[in-house]
């Protein structure tokens, strides 16, 4: 462990659900209780509180003309670089270019992350901010490297129906999109989920603080524990259409598992 492990960070949790009595507000806080007494700094988006807007739409770019067809991708990299982003959204990207990591607390509704949590991403990770062309490649140490991430995440299934044999299929390929999509893709480091199953509307006391000393252990490690090994784009495994190269894989692994690197 080095000083730089140790030292005092900067960390964004970012939470999404309606209920500001819910568990998930109820570990949101948590969360910054503790990594505050460890000295860190925190910040946070309540996206319910704050009434986020989920939606991308012709708004979100001041200077985009009503008489012209809306090219998102293009019309976010031009407000990114011209400044031109709405307060709210400039607002956002100021918290994540501050942060040495960033959490994601939210249920797992419809076995993704909730709406209005989706349009946070959409709308702050735009062209010219988390990827483009005059970026760092994606899957690397690229837009926003340096950073790691963590998701705290809770269930309403048990813990056997997100395994390998389960029914909805295993937590790592369900969360693959936030994981290895949004968070590698932009260069941020995915550390492996804090995932709580078998959650419903009224956990008994004890539930609730066994739930808080686990998470407590995890948050001490936010900075220490190894994130996932996730293959770069430029190391060479990758041929020039992306596609793995045969001579790159691990034995034994197959589908998203594929992209993982030997640890």
């Amino acid at each position: 462990m080095t000083d730089s492990d140790t030292a005092p960070k900067k960390i964004l949790i970012v939470t999404a659900h309606p209920e500001p009595r819910s568990l998930n507000a109820s570990l949101s806080a948590f969360a910054a209780d503790e990594l505050r007494a460890a000295g860190h700094e925190v910040r946070t988006s309540d996206l319910y509180a704050m009434k986020w807007k989920a939606t991308v739409d012709a708004d979100d770019f001041p200077d985009h003309s009503p008489e012209d067809r809306l090219a998102v991708m293009p019309a976010s990299e031009r407000a990114t670089t011209a400044n031109r982003l709405t307060p709210d959204v400039a607002a956002e990207q100021e918290k994540v270019l501050w942060s040495d990591a960033l959490i994601l607390q939210f249920p797992m509704w419809w076995f993704s992350a909730p709406a209005i949590l989706k349009g946070w991403i959409d709308r702050v990770f735009t062209a010219g901010f988390g990827y483009g062309p005059l970026l760092p490649p994606p899957y690397s140490e690229g837009a926003l490297g340096g950073r790691r991430a963590l998701i705290s995440v809770t269930l309403g299934a048990r813990e056997s129906s997100f395994s390998d044999r389960g029914i909805h299929g295993r937590l790592t390929d369900v969360l693959h999109p936030l994981q290895h999509g949004l968070f590698w893709f932009a260069g941020i480091a995915p550390l492996e989920p804090f995932a709580l199953y078998g959650i419903d509307t009224d956990l008994p006391q004890d539930r609730v603080e066994a739930a808080k000393h686990a998470y407590a252990r995890r948050l001490s490690t936010l900075f220490t524990d190894t994130p996932v090994p996730y293959r770069t784009l430029t190391g060479g495994a990758y041929d020039h259409d992306m596609r793995l190269l045969p001579n790159a894989e691990r034995e034994g692994t197959s589908g998203l598992d594929l992209h993982i690197a030997a640890p």
